[in-house]
């Protein structure tokens, strides 16, 4: 996979590590240019470090974002974070952007922007390692025999539908053997289980119970509301 990071102090530069580490190739954009120097002499492997502000299109494009298979931003201002994601995702097209968030009451701004956040270093390589396993699915546990998955997937920003009026359950085009049974759409995360009138909105987190075969087809239902 490509990946490229925005920010490149510890979080940064933990993740740069972890990526490389398994054989992925990286491009670091970074604001301080003393930071950018550690960065190009500790990494190892096949990277970029661009010295630059990565909330600019044009060092996005330094990086060589277009081909990118994922794009983070991992610096300690929310509003850094969010602008370049949304630059990633509106202007390069880059089909998945994770951002850090340092302020728990900001979880919501992003999710509103169909921008899939996390708190944790940690959380984010494994997400980043799950898509390079998985092909893109965060698959939270095998049910039965192994022949059914829960998936969970972030709601996009809507591309066909209203933003306020959201989309109902009945009405995404999901594929036969494969249901979406719960949502949350809050900063604590927690999951309710989807009735009949739930409807979806841009940022909340869904799961999936599928087939396998179909899992990926559900995941693609979701990403094209």
């Amino acid at each position: 996979m490509y990946i490229v990071i925005n920010g490149g102090g510890k979080i940064g530069e933990y993740l740069a590590s972890v990526m490389l580490r398994d054989g992925n190739q990286v491009a670091i954009i970074e604001q301080d240019r003393k930071a950018a120097d550690h960065l190009s002499s500790e990494l190892s492997g096949q990277f970029l470090v661009i010295h630059g502000d990565g909330c600019m299109s044009r060092y996005q494009e330094d990086a060589d974002i277009r081909r990118a298979d994922v794009f983070v931003s991992t610096t300690g201002q929310d509003d850094a974070n969010l602008v370049s994601c949304e630059i990633a995702t509106r202007v390069f097209n880059v089909p998945r952007c994770i951002a850090r968030v340092n302020s728990p009451k900001n979880l919501r701004i992003f999710r509103e922007a169909g921008i899939e956040c996390v708190s944790s270093t940690t959380i984010i390589a494994k997400i980043i390692e799950e898509d390079t396993m998985l092909g893109g699915m965060s698959v939270l546990s095998n049910l039965s025999h192994g022949n059914v998955e829960l998936t969970e997937v972030t709601v996009p920003r809507f591309r066909h539908h209203d933003a306020e009026e959201g989309v109902a359950i009945a009405d995404v085009p999901l594929p036969e053997g494969c249901l979406i049974v719960a949502v949350s759409r809050d900063e604590d995360d927690d999951m309710e289980v989807v009735g009949g009138d739930t409807f979806l909105f841009a940022g909340d987190t869904v799961v999936l119970a599928s087939d396998k075969d179909v899992t990926a087809q559900g995941r693609a239902a979701i990403r094209q509301l």
